[in-house]
């Protein structure tokens, strides 16, 4: 019987040794080294985020999948920064460093003090109409209310002004899933995902930005670019655009 278990073990070493060597041969093949839109570094992406999302931050930058859809997008619409008055909420660096050489004016907010140039609530800015002509806002309208925030964008822009939003969007779901009656972070953890969120987007999420009176565009993650750059499927960056 003692003899009968070593055996297995033994065979169990050796599979995991042969399944771990596999491993590291496959993850070295060139077919699964990643491009970081960003800094251009070449080679194989660390593990970001609970639970853990495979390829998702670059080591050398640390931009991850949301940020390099945003330069992807950035490439070949440039037009829409270069000169222009840009106004960025809650600028993560990797995001931030794509606008600031390409905008005439660039001003980061944030509803912390120290944390940004500007101390603005993006459901209530302290400034006047048409202030800004782009608007990034990635990642936000999940935390707060958003039809106050889409509508304050929409004012703070001038006509023809853009406002480049990111957020989860989960695109099954034909209406977002809000309930106002969760109130503490356990539970906003445990209805949508952080305990900072207060919904999860479904594809109606395009219904409350033009309902603000925007006009939309949309920017996909989409193969061959989600491989060779290591992105979430299918996520989308929304072009609201203000009217002129």
């Amino acid at each position: 019987m003692k003899n009968a278990v070593q055996r297995r073990l033994s065979r169990a070493k050796e599979l995991a040794h042969d399944y771990a060597y596999l491993t590291s041969q496959f993850r070295r093949s060139k077919a699964l080294k990643r491009h970081c839109t960003i800094c251009g570094y070449e080679g194989f992406f660390r593990s970001f985020g609970f639970p853990p999302r495979p390829d998702a931050r670059c080591p050398e930058c640390g931009a991850l999948e949301r940020h390099r859809l945003l330069k992807l997008w950035l490439d070949s619409n440039a037009n829409e920064i270069t000169g222009r008055d840009v106004l960025h909420f809650a600028p993560e660096e990797a995001m931030a460093a794509l606008f600031r050489g390409l905008a005439r004016v660039y001003k980061s907010a944030d509803i912390e003090k120290d944390r940004a140039d500007l101390v603005l609530n993006i459901e209530a800015m302290e400034m006047a109409d048409g202030t800004y002509s782009c608007i990034v806002c990635s990642h936000i309208l999940e935390h707060v209310d958003d039809r106050r925030a889409l509508a304050e964008m929409y004012r703070v822009l001038r006509p023809g002004g853009v406002a480049i939003i990111m957020t989860p969007v989960i695109e099954g779901w034909s209406r977002t899933y809000e309930n106002p009656s969760i109130t503490t972070p356990r539970g906003r953890q445990y209805h949508f995902g952080q305990p900072d969120h207060v919904r999860y987007y479904g594809a109606d999420v395009r219904e409350r930005i033009r309902g603000a009176g925007f006009e939309l565009d949309e920017f996909t993650a989409e193969e061959p670019d989600v491989s060779n750059y290591a992105l979430l499927r299918g996520e989308k960056i929304f072009i609201a655009r203000r009217p002129n």
